[in-house]
């Protein structure tokens, strides 16, 4: 594994930790990663992309938002990725070799990703312990909106809110206990991708914010009216809301293979996994079996079987003649 950085000393820090076995680049290299700030990601990957031209390269990057890069890289060798793990800690510090274990990472392949590259990448994640979903760009953008961007903008806003009540009454801050910490632990995190995020996903940030802000007005309104049972039944809901997320990491008891004979054209991988993302189903593994004659061939899905009647029916809406039997 090699890697560069424009700060020698980061990648130094990336040498000594183990993170890189050498510094610098590879042009052998059979995957790069691309793991810049948001606004440099897609003049990186066109750079790789370009000087680059071993048909067998497949490139990846980890940007927080995807539609923007994914309309400007117009090459199959790009599958655009988004792990959705990570810590307050900055850069090589907050390296972790567990880091991915039980994460979701989100795959955005296109109409025009290859197959065989969305294969490897696929694997490269999921031998780091994170869980493969595939979603279309802009559907991952404005789900990322309401569980990461505007959560972290909310959690900066309080933050801010409480340093400067502390400014006027000292022992605030030495008042926020568990839940106070918790809920504002990412506002901690490094501040600078920020702003590209913000630009980048903007719509769907403003979209989600002005839900917030109407259920705010409403919470406001339930207090300054001292409405208990309206209270009562935002807070239960939330509370059931809450208890109801997935827990990271679970394994699902059975699972089912299903295969699905497709025409051998760009775009159909890309439908069929986006479509299996959009239903909350993990793709446990994906396999594409190429026809000798012809031009057809089969996409094979491990799936959890719990899920499949879902996932089978979805298929059939959209044209296909799917097949599927339970694994041992």
């Amino acid at each position: 594994v090699s890697g560069r950085d424009q700060d020698p000393g980061v990648a130094a820090a990336a040498l000594a930790a183990g993170a890189v076995d050498q510094v610098g680049e590879d042009p052998e290299a059979d995957l790069v990663v691309v793991a810049t700030p948001l606004g440099a990601t897609t003049a990186v990957v066109r750079q790789v992309l370009a000087t680059r031209p071993n048909p067998d390269l497949v490139v990846t990057d980890v940007a927080g938002v995807k539609a923007g890069v994914a309309h400007a890289v117009d090459d199959p060798r790009f599958v655009g990725g988004h792990p959705m793990a990570g810590s307050e800690q900055l850069g090589v510090a907050g390296a972790d070799p567990t880091l991915f274990e039980g994460a979701t990472w989100v795959l955005t392949p296109t109409a025009r990703t290859d197959p065989e590259a969305f294969a490897r990448v696929r694997a490269v994640v999921t031998s780091l312990g994170a869980e493969v979903v595939a979603l279309e760009p802009a559907r991952h953008d404005a789900l990322v909106a309401v569980v990461s961007h505007v959560p972290h903008l909310t959690a900066a806003t309080l933050m801010n809110l409480a340093a400067t009540r502390a400014e006027e009454q000292a022992a605030l801050l030495r008042l926020a206990a568990g839940g106070f910490r918790d809920m504002t632990r990412v506002a901690a995190g490094e501040p600078t991708i920020w702003p590209d995020v913000c630009l980048a996903n903007r719509a769907a940030i403003v979209d989600t914010l002005d839900l917030l802000l109407d259920a705010l007005r409403g919470l406001r309104d339930q207090v300054a009216e001292g409405d208990r049972a309206a209270l009562l039944e935002t807070l239960e809901r939330a509370a059931s809301a809450r208890r109801a997320l997935p827990v990271r990491g679970q394994a699902p008891r059975t699972l089912a293979e299903v295969r699905v004979p497709v025409p051998d054209r760009p775009g159909v991988l890309a439908e069929i996994t986006t479509l299996a993302g959009s239903l909350g189903l993990n793709v446990w593994d994906v396999e594409i079996a190429h026809s000798a004659e012809g031009s057809r061939g089969v996409l094979v899905l491990v799936v959890d079987a719990q899920g499949v009647g879902g996932l089978l029916e979805a298929l059939r809406r959209a044209g296909y003649r799917p097949s599927w039997q339970e694994l041992a």
